[in-house]
């Protein structure tokens, strides 16, 4: 009885993980093999202004790229994940609003109060690569954070579903030579690479 309830929740786990097994596995693929799908010293995608407009907002005395990022993006509505830097030669903010999809990049000029905004152009290769990248909770916002959560539910998963085949491949004896034979090649292989890489 155990086993077979254990069949079942192997068996339908790995319907629910198969979206994050495909994008894990496509983008590895596509990271491992960059120069197939980008070119060789390929630059980022290109960024295409949106708009531009005079942005005449004032911001705290001695205010930090990052509280100034919050502030721009807030006031376009764009709130979520960024990352925030000040030219030192002439004091221009750049904003990069962190999108799975289509980031943006943020143009700040306090000399002049310009604001550009501007989009990358989408690119698979590079959407898989974020999507890859993505983790932690240090963002601050729900849907990153949600992502993050559904990140640990995988990496769990993933142990079960590993734990739980274990377990069905010894309850078939038939199996049991060939799937040791695969087992100890695959752990001589993975210490091969840990001792050589």
């Amino acid at each position: 009885m155990f086993s077979k309830i254990l069949r079942r929740i192997h068996l339908y786990l790995a319907l629910f993980l198969a979206p994050w097994v495909l994008m894990y596995t496509i983008s590895t693929f596509v990271m491992n093999h960059r120069a197939w799908f980008r070119g060789h010293n390929a630059p980022p995608p290109s960024f295409v202004k949106e708009r531009q407009l005079h942005y005449d907002g004032t911001f705290p005395a001695n205010a930090t790229p990052r509280q100034i990022g919050r502030q721009l993006l807030q006031s376009l509505n764009m709130e979520g994940d960024f990352l925030a830097t000040e030219r030192p030669k002439d004091s221009t903010i750049v904003v990069n609003r962190l999108d799975a999809i289509r980031p943006a990049r943020l143009t700040f000029e306090p000399g002049t109060g310009q604001l550009t905004v501007e989009r990358q152009v989408f690119e698979g290769a590079a959407f898989l690569e974020r999507m890859h990248r993505r983790r932690g909770y240090q963002h601050g916002f729900v849907a990153d954070n949600l992502w993050a959560v559904s990140v640990d539910i995988f990496i769990v998963a993933v142990l079960f579903w590993a734990a739980s085949g274990l377990w069905l491949w010894w309850e078939m004896k038939l199996t049991r030579g060939m799937g040791a034979a695969l087992l100890a090649t695959g752990c001589a292989l993975f210490a091969f690479f840990l001792a050589v890489l």
